[in-house]
């Protein structure tokens, strides 16, 4: 297997000020979600936009039709309605900026300021920063192994309806969750579904991951599939399997939400986001290109994932609480015998770069470690440095 995308996935630019982040010499970085240079295909790219700018001409360069360019909501219908087994056509289709954008979208059209967004103990923190911008109140659900408690959600909701609050919506990342990895079972996103219907309260499942099973085998239906589409918004984005820089997603929803959106001002001043790109990209998925791309990059990634968890079973071994990941970006890593300072203490004098679990919620005594962003062997590296790091448990003091 090839170690790069190819050719032109160079990093001569890849600093400060030109890419969002980038980690000081020596140090090796754990903590974001990205992709590592050498898997984002930029000669890929290069071949899409060639092919669309070639075959679209002038209409490429156009205002895209506000719901996002036909073609690329066609194929991405397609392929909702074969990972589901659902039927969906491209009217319910919605082309965005990304998942940020699409949060943004939701977070000003179907909520009002004051309005609690139930979240799971730990979730996306970005996602969470959008939400309270514009108002909204983030409401931290219970959850068990096996994803957020359906009690507890209705028990939270109840709560909101008794203080004379309307309810927001729910926000879940039921696969390949952002922190923790975890992947929600089907009869826990039905049992979540049923609650949120009962109370008539929409449901936006944030899938930025779904297409990165790195283990094979069938995955759990969306919650979206599940629920046909009613109650239910669905993202998705190309900035986990293609790269963040082309800022392009999608949402799928009931057609009248979708018509909703496509009616806000936003979209009709300026059209469908990066319509440009959504023309490339489609080509790619027509061509077959984009799921040769996905095979490769998710055995890349496997051979990340699992560098990942052979290193902390030998060098942290029964003094962390961890569940290997099927697939996604990261691992979740719980230390309940560390508080918080002292993990990332450690990964200081390490140099090595973790993400804070308090970020993310409730967890004041783990980590977040993705293993997107670095080889398999700067990975175990990583983790040896920050268990060596680490202070000795009291327990093995006492005994020495």
């Amino acid at each position: 297997m090839s170690e790069r995308a190819g050719p032109s996935s160079h990093e001569w630019f890849w600093h400060a000020d030109v890419v969002q982040a980038v980690s000081p010499p020596g140090v090796l970085d754990l903590g974001p979600g990205y992709l590592e240079p050498g898997l984002l295909p930029v000669d890929l790219l290069r071949d899409g936009y060639a092919r669309g700018l070639a075959e679209y001409g002038a209409a490429a360069l156009a205002y895209g039709n506000n719901a996002g360019a036909l073609p690329l909501r066609e194929v991405l219908a397609e392929r909702v309605s074969a990972a589901d087994g659902v039927p969906c056509g491209p009217d319910r289709v919605l082309v965005t900026a990304g998942t940020s954008y699409a949060l943004h979208l939701i977070a000003t059209t179907e909520a009002v300021a004051g309005r609690a967004v139930f979240v799971d103990e730990t979730s996306y923190d970005f996602g969470r920063r959008i939400f309270t911008d514009h108002g909204l109140r983030t409401c931290e659900v219970p959850s068990d192994s096996l994803g957020m408690d359906p009690q507890a959600l209705r028990d939270a909701i109840r709560r909101e309806l008794a203080a004379g609050r309307e309810p927001g919506f729910t926000y879940l990342t039921p696969t390949f969750h952002n922190p923790t990895g975890r992947l929600v079972g089907t009869d826990r996103r039905r049992e979540l579904l049923a609650v949120a219907a009962e109370f008539g309260v929409l449901v936006v499942e944030d899938d930025a991951y779904a297409e990165l099973d790195l283990d094979g085998g069938p995955l759990p239906p969306s919650m979206g599939g599940l629920a046909g589409y009613r109650g239910v918004i669905r993202l998705g984005t190309f900035s986990k399997t293609i790269g963040p820089g082309l800022r392009l997603g999608w949402l799928v929803a009931d057609p009248a939400v979708v018509d909703r959106f496509a009616s806000r001002g936003l979209l009709v001043s300026g059209g469908s986001a990066n319509h440009v790109t959504s023309l490339a990209v489609e080509g790619l998925i027509r061509g077959g290109e984009y799921d040769r791309h996905l095979t490769w990059l998710r055995t890349a990634l496997r051979a990340r994932r699992d560098a990942l968890v052979t290193a902390v079973r030998t060098h942290l071994g029964d003094r962390v609480e961890f569940e290997p990941p099927r697939g996604g970006f990261f691992a979740w890593l719980a230390f309940p015998g560390d508080a918080e300072p002292a993990l990332l203490a450690a990964a200081g004098r390490a140099d090595v770069r973790v993400a804070a679990g308090s970020r993310f919620g409730s967890a004041p005594n783990a980590v977040r470690l993705a293993y997107s962003l670095n080889p398999p062997s700067s990975i175990t590296t990583a983790v040896s440095r920050f268990a060596a790091a680490l202070p000795v448990p009291a327990h093995q003091s006492i005994r020495s």
